[in-house]
């Protein structure tokens, strides 16, 4: 997701937000995205070079070659000092428990890999059953629990190595 996008999905301008991602955009996507949008657009206007670890679409080419976004994923932050990244993912409702979140977290990891980062972080709500399982299929183990100021009480699982050992 281009800072440009980002701040047309802001300004509720479907027209550009297609125009620049090239795929069409569900019409809630600025709402859903509010507070993810306002922080990543901080987060670019200070450090433009962290774009490749923040917001991403998830883009589904159909049968008939028309692009659409059926989610969003990404890190909320560069490599953090110590080498984590945690990783966030939403997935619209209508293309959900399809194993698209699965799957996508999967390339996510391989590409911060590639990067020299094996370190990760998810925080999950505890009665986010979809994504509870996800964390333990790729074996994330739970380190804590936290309070968010926008989500309430999260579950904190770490991996550390990726690709997880055979039979992990």
């Amino acid at each position: 997701m281009s800072l440009a996008f980002m701040h047309a999905l802001v300004a509720h301008d479907l027209a550009t937000a297609e125009a620049d991602i090239g795929a069409i955009v569900p019409s809630d996507l600025p709402d859903t995205l509010d507070h993810f949008l306002r922080f990543r657009i901080a987060d670019l206007s200070l450090d433009p070079g962290s774009q490749a670890w923040l917001g991403r679409a998830i883009v589904l080419t159909e049968d008939d070659g028309t692009d659409r976004i059926i989610g969003s994923c990404g890190f909320h932050s560069p490599p953090e000092s110590d080498g984590r990244v945690e990783v966030g993912y939403r997935v619209e409702p209508s293309w959900r428990r399809q194993g698209v979140a699965s799957e996508v977290v999967r390339a996510l990891f391989d590409w911060a890999e590639a990067q020299g980062v094996d370190r990760f972080r998810a925080s999950v709500a505890p009665d986010n059953v979809p994504s509870l399982a996800i964390v333990k299929g790729l074996g994330f183990h739970q380190t804590g629990v936290q309070i968010d100021d926008i989500d309430g009480v999260e579950l904190v699982f770490e991996l550390d190595g990726w690709p997880p050992a055979p039979n992990a």
